[in-house]
């Protein structure tokens, strides 16, 4: 028998109608799986590596330095020392970093360095009564870095270390003591330039520039409430009334910034030349002196009139005689030859 073939029935209106009714159905679904996807995205991305929920104002940016190597708070802080503290405080970002040094023996050996700190934050916390560590960093001599103020080194935490200005800024103390003609190690310096370029590249701030900051208290060099322009890498001399971090240390901090920007991958500085105009020097023009000639009138010398001895020329009375005053003589008789006359002789 031949096989019949079935006619294809073409949709029927009803199912059209039903599949359009279903289609708006179906993008909302898939608009909320696409909106689930970004959220899950989103939460990932603010959490950082080691899952911890990200420190905040992280700008995408492109100058970032590399974290240093940082020894945890945990290294110097024995459970004999610590104490009960408060949690931590935290500010929205950090904009700027105060230099310090700890005021304390340089000759310590670097093993020896969390004995030292353990000291500082015994110091700090008995005696002053503070709740903890002032410095958020200390760096001792051979480089090494320590963990200070606890919080997390990757968060804005708020220090204890610049009076006035503990607010968005981070207190990095070398271990030791920095005066005129104390000399500064390479290794340390070289520690706060690479541990400043990481704290303030988490917020994109150039090393070199500066940072608006508002005192808090009016102990510090400015007033409290008043908003001050200090440098993004600062010295605590620059906030605070101190020789702190010593001379020394501070003649060293343009050098710190420099190499702070470069590890932030940010050009060097160019400095423009100073043209230098030469000085135009109009030649003086010098008048001769005119000087008029001294008419010399010509000396008339009247000859000398031979007059016999002990008798003074007419009208002339010698110097140093006296004067004497001639007495009239008899006349003489005709015929008798002139001669001296006897009144006039000396």
């Amino acid at each position: 028998m031949p096989k019949t073939r079935k006619r294809r029935t073409a949709p029927t209106r009803g199912t059209l109608f039903a599949l359009l009714g279903c289609l708006p159905g179906l993008l909302a679904v898939g608009a909320l799986v696409v909106c689930a996807s970004g959220v899950e995205r989103t939460a990932a991305s603010r959490l950082d590596r080691s899952g911890h929920p990200a420190a905040e104002g992280r700008p995408s940016s492109a100058h970032r330095a590399a974290r240093p190597r940082i020894v945890p708070r945990s290294a110097w802080l024995d459970r004999a020392t610590g104490r009960t503290q408060p949690p931590p405080r935290y500010d929205d970002k950090v904009v700027a970093v105060f230099v310090h040094h700890t005021d304390s023996p340089n000759d310590y050996p670097c093993a020896d360095a969390p004995r030292v700190i353990r000291h500082l934050y015994a110091g700090q916390t008995g005696a002053r009564h503070w709740d903890d560590i002032g410095y958020n960093f200390v760096v001792d001599r051979c480089g090494t870095i320590y963990e200070g103020r606890a919080g997390g080194v990757d968060r804005p935490v708020t220090g204890a270390h610049a009076q006035g200005f503990n607010h968005r800024t981070a207190g990095i103390a070398a271990l030791g003591t920095f005066t005129a003609g104390v000399p500064v190690p390479r290794a340390m310096t070289d520690a706060i330039a690479a541990l400043a370029a990481w704290k303030l590249g988490l917020a994109d701030v150039d090393p070199r520039g500066r940072a608006r900051l508002v005192s808090s208290s009016g102990l510090s060099r400015y007033r409290a409430g008043t908003t001050a322009t200090l440098p993004a890498l600062a010295g605590h001399q620059d906030g605070f009334a101190t020789n702190c971090p010593g001379a020394a240390l501070a003649t060293r901090l343009p050098a710190i910034r420099e190499r702070a920007a470069a590890l932030q991958g940010r050009t060097p500085a160019t400095r423009t030349p100073t043209s230098r105009t030469p000085t135009t020097r109009t030649p003086t023009t010098r008048t001769p002196a005119t000087r008029t000639p001294t008419t010399r009138s010509p000396v008339t010398r009247t000859p000398a009139t031979t007059t016999p001895a002990g008798r003074a020329p007419a009208g002339r009375t010698p110097t140093g005689a006296a004067t004497r005053t001639a007495t009239p003589t008899a006349p003489r008789p005709a015929g008798r030859p002139a001669g001296p006359s006897p009144t006039a002789r000396p």
